[in-house]
């Protein structure tokens, strides 16, 4: 539901992933959503993860916004797990029809389900 709070959420945190993705991406002054500092501390883990997941695509070639909604996925599938995975890739999705181009979903889903088959699986091996 485009009215939930946790998917306006998820859009906001998006929207400033977006902004980081240009040159001189700042973020807005006040204060920032917690998952923010984390998605951006863990980035080069998130990107690793992507750039495996579609060897095809190199990050730098990704469409921004799609970067920004994988980023957080992979954040919240694979870091965070506050959230069941079910719920991430569909939002996941949505977002990807909402501001994404015509293929933004089914590439979305495509990489988080790479994602979640070879590191959810050694995530939740460890948790055994």
């Amino acid at each position: 539901n485009k009215e939930d709070p946790r998917h306006k959420r998820r859009e906001a945190i998006g929207q400033l992933l977006f902004s980081q993705t240009f040159p001189n991406g700042k973020f807005p002054r006040g204060k920032l959503d917690p998952k923010i500092p984390q998605i951006i501390a863990n980035v080069k883990k998130i990107d690793m993860m992507i750039a495996d997941a579609a060897p095809e695509f190199p990050i730098e070639k990704i469409n921004k916004i799609d970067l920004a909604v994988l980023r957080l996925a992979v954040f919240e599938l694979i870091i965070d797990k506050t959230n069941p995975e079910k719920v991430i890739i569909d939002e996941a999705i949505e977002l990807g029809k909402e501001f994404g181009g015509d293929t933004s979903p089914s590439f979305i889903n495509g990489v988080l389900g790479k994602i979640l088959s070879v590191y959810g699986r050694k995530s939740r091996n460890k948790n055994n």
